[in-house]
């Protein structure tokens, strides 16, 4: 695909599934005359049990895929992928590459008056530690307190977003933050905004509640402004997804995520991001750029 700019180029967004569509959502909402590429991988979610290793070479796939399309920016929406391979994929590729831990976390730190942060996310982003050793990066004085919330993700899909078994479980999750005196709570995982109703209700009015996506799509309109490289309105824009399984249950649960109808949705193999990598890699071995 040609473009007559760098600033008419599309956003590329991958995510392990269907919940970076809580940062697409947000990213459409703010800057609407950006186009998008969405590839979700359906077939090899979660992410978020994997080991390291796997979540790298996952992303490391997708990112060639989305490089390969021609877009100006890339975006981890995966709070997974963020934790563990976000500076090994920004040192692969030549293009900037964002991720959704650090705009959560600065955010957590202007937002806290006690100093006390929660933050709750898959098993894979909580081992990881990334959002704990960001906050305290920005201020070693805040306590922080982690917890993965493994249900949650499959409830949302399941489209269980308020009801007795979500508050259930919640409660289950969240007694320990609710006795830790925290004002701040991190939602660690792009699944967790559509339960927000529910996570507020169990944690109470007084807890702060920070929304990655939101975060993100501020981070990447600052961006892009202080580059130059937002598009004009004047530019069509287009909006493509690619899911490597079941673009029919894509769509169905992405309905819950997306204010916009989703469209234009093509399954590819998870061998044609195999073989993207591969090819970016003999071109990096070669000293050539993708």
């Amino acid at each position: 695909m040609k473009f007559k700019n760098m600033a008419d180029m599309p956003i590329g967004i991958f995510d392990s599934g269907v919940g970076g569509l809580t940062v697409l959502k947000e990213i459409h909402a703010r800057l609407p005359a950006e186009s998008t590429i969405y590839l979700g991988d359906t077939a090899r979610v979660p992410y978020g049990i994997r080991s390291a290793e796997t979540v790298i070479k996952y992303s490391l796939e997708n990112g060639a895929f989305l490089v390969e399309k021609g877009i100006k920016l890339l975006i981890i929406a995966c709070n997974t992928a963020s934790a563990v391979s976000l500076n090994i994929i920004r040192n692969a590729f030549k293009i900037p590459v964002l991720g959704v831990i650090e705009p959560g976390a600065k955010a957590a730190v202007l937002a806290t008056k006690n100093g006390r942060v929660g933050v709750i996310g898959t098993e894979a982003t909580i081992q990881s530690g990334a959002y704990g050793r960001t906050i305290r990066d920005i201020d070693k004085h805040i306590v922080v307190v982690e917890r993965s919330c493994p249900l949650f993700v499959p409830l949302v899909e399941e489209g269980w977003l308020d009801n007795e078994v979500v508050e259930l479980a919640a409660r289950r999750y969240l007694a320990e933050m609710r006795l830790s005196n925290i004002d701040t709570l991190v939602l660690g995982c792009t699944h967790y905004p559509l339960l927000k109703k529910v996570i507020k209700k169990v944690m109470g009015d007084d807890v702060v509640l920070i929304d990655s996506a939101i975060e993100k799509a501020k981070n990447v309109t600052k961006i892009l402004t202080s580059s130059g490289l937002l598009n004009t309105p004047e530019t069509p824009t287009f909006r493509k997804y690619y899911v490597t399984d079941c673009p029919e249950r894509f769509q169905q649960i992405g309905k819950r995520f997306m204010v916009d109808s989703l469209e234009d949705i093509t399954k590819i193999g998870v061998s044609s991001l195999e073989e993207k990598a591969i090819e970016f890699k003999n071109a990096q071995c070669a000293g050539g750029l993708i």
